[in-house]
Parts: structure tokens; sequence; C-alpha cells
């Protein structure tokens, strides 16, 4: 390993452990366990060496908004034999769905019941499953896509009959805070719906990122997506490169 490649991994090591400290405080203050927590860490326009140094760090769970940077990074991942949990975080369009799967441990971003029927279709094929969250627009900005919260109930008796997909939650995003806090609001009403449309075996919340997943934790994520936390900031890597 080069000087560069340990000082990559020294460097993952450190914020790793230090996120999981304040996971883990963040979650004695709520009374949950920090086991029930899992973080993927977000490789978005890094390069795949950064995300191989994650992952021998120990982020075992990693996440990109892009199918054509996944792609790549799980084939460099499985030439080196390294088995990570990739999941896809960002919008997916339909015709780029067989690209994807098999290739996934969860789809976050499934945002309508046609994205949800593609996916089935393709699984099928495949004759693989396929794990789905379905991402809702609980704030309503008309810059995020996904369900409405009226949408995905009427919606989801169909999602759930689809064969080739198991669906496992929901996921959530909520708008750039202004001020520390404004987020929760977005986060306690996803929960709220989650609770209330739950089928009985969903185990995943998927809400939170760098700037807000504390809010997020508080009120019962399961998966949060760290990226700028871990990787560093990616306007200045961009700046950079």
């Amino acid at each position: 390993m080069s000087s560069m490649d340990n000082d990559l991994l020294e460097t993952f090591k450190t914020r790793y452990d230090a996120l999981k400290a304040e996971v883990a405080a963040a979650c004695a203050e709520c009374g949950r366990s920090p086991d029930d927590i899992t973080i993927i860490g977000v490789s978005k326009v890094f390069p795949v060496e950064y995300a191989k140094a994650a992952f021998k760090a120990g982020i075992k769970d990693l996440g990109e908004n892009r199918v054509q940077e996944l792609i790549p990074k799980t084939e460099a991942f499985l030439e080196e034999g390294l088995d990570a949990n990739w999941h896809l975080i960002g919008t997916l369009q339909k015709n780029k769905v067989k690209y994807i799967i098999g290739k996934t441990c969860l789809i976050h971003s499934v945002d309508s019941l046609e994205l949800a029927c593609e996916i089935s279709k393709r699984s099928l094929c495949n004759n693989v499953i396929s794990d789905i969250l379905l991402q809702v627009n609980v704030s309503g900005e008309e810059s995020k896509h996904g369900f409405t919260v009226d949408s995905v109930k009427e919606d989801l008796d169909k999602v759930l009959a689809l064969e080739g997909i198991r669906t496992r939650g929901l996921m959530t995003m909520a708008p750039i805070q202004t001020v520390d806090g404004d987020a929760k609001t977005v986060f306690e009403k996803t929960k709220i719906l989650f609770d209330g449309i739950n089928p009985g075996d969903w185990d995943c919340l998927s809400m939170g990122m760098s700037g807000d997943w504390r809010y997020a934790i508080t009120c019962g994520a399961t998966h949060i997506r760290i990226g700028t936390a871990l990787f560093g900031d990616r306007a200045a890597y961009i700046a950079k490169a």
C-alpha cells in the first residue's frame, strides 16, 4: 500500500470512528441502539479509490446517486473481491433500471408506480429479488422527486403486489436547513406516514444526511446517508481535481 493510500485509509478511519461515536451519542439521547442504524457512505463524485478506502476503514454500506457512477465502482470492487453493500440513493430513470438489477442491496429512490413496475419486470427477467424503498416527497418541494403522501397511499397495494421486488420501507429528503432543526418536521411526518402504512414487515426508514442526520435518528431513521462528513467537501474536491 502506498503512503497516499495509507493516508486515505487513516483519514476514513478517523472520520468513521468520529461519526460512529456521534451516532451512538445521538441514539443514547433518544433511547435507541446504534446497532439499529445503518451508516451509508455516499461516494458521489469521488473516485473509486476513495470508496475502497472507506470500505477498508469499515464502512461496509456505500451509496451512489447516479447509475453511471455506481456500475464502474461495483465492478472495480468485484475485481478485488471487496463485497460492499451498494445502495442507489439518487434518481433512477426507467431506461437505466436494466443496468443495476442484481448489483444493489437496496434501491432507495423508487419514486413512482411506473418505476416500481420496471424494476419488477427486470428483476423477474434476471431471476432476482430487488429490495426497494418508496421515495416520498413529504416536504412538497417541486425540486424533489417522490410519491406524495396521498399517492403513496393510493399506489401502495399495487406496489406490494408486484413480483420480483421486496418493498422494505420509505425514503425521504428534507429541505436544506436554513435554521438548525428545520428538517425535523419532515422527518416526523415521514415517520408518522411510515407507521401508518407499514404492512407489518417494513424495516427501513432512510432519511438524514450529513447536515441533519441527528434529527432523522431522533425521528426513527434506520438508514442515514452520509457524504460530506465521511468523504469531505465535494466542491473542494472537484475544484482541486
